[in-house]
């Protein structure tokens, strides 16, 4: 099927949104994807803050997002909008490294009040960046996920139904883009 690059934009290690992205990571492998999970916080600080597009792993991170057919691209809200960390990758990519592809926007974070930050402030900045078709995003509140002792993750029902749905029109959009592509 497609190769799906998977980012998570999250400065931490142990947050819910970089765990609900490895989660959803799952489905969409199940579903014959080739995901390639992408943690921006991995990549050296000096690279990011020091906007050095020559660094190894912003090189590597450019290539990543060439080879992928779809993106996936999480985030937590701070202050209403998307992380420093993903703004500081995305500035540092080519203008349109998105061209051609489908990209799926998720959010987390602490309050309803937050829920318009991928349309408002994510989402213009994918769309700059080329993408073919960026479809319906979706904004999880912290509390509807549960990171147990072990390391498991639950998602409340009614947004793990809600997460299938975006996932899974992710999935059929990504068989449909290149078709979209070679009509342009």
């Amino acid at each position: 099927m497609a190769t799906v690059l998977s980012v998570s934009g999250s400065p931490s290690a142990s947050s819910r949104t970089n765990r609900l992205l490895r989660h959803l990571d799952q489905r969409l492998t199940a579903q014959g994807h080739q995901v390639i999970p992408l943690d921006v916080r991995t990549i050296p600080a000096e690279a990011l803050l020091g906007a050095d597009f020559r660094h190894p792993a912003i090189v590597e991170a450019t290539e990543l997002f060439a080879r992928a057919d779809g993106v996936v691209v999480g985030t937590p809200v701070y202050k209403a909008s998307y992380s420093g960390v993903l703004k500081a990758l995305l500035d540092l990519l080519p203008q349109y490294a998105l061209t051609g592809k489908t990209v799926l926007p998720l959010a987390t974070g602490g309050s309803t009040a937050h829920v318009l930050a991928i349309d408002y402030a994510l989402r213009p900045v994918l769309n700059s960046m080329g993408a073919a078709h960026i479809v319906q995003g979706w904004f999880t509140l912290d509390k509807d996920i549960t990171v147990h002792e072990d390391g498991a993750l639950t998602v409340s029902p009614a947004t793990a139904e809600a997460l299938g749905q975006v996932l899974d029109q992710f999935s059929a959009a990504l068989g449909r883009t290149p078709l979209l592509a070679a009509a342009s």
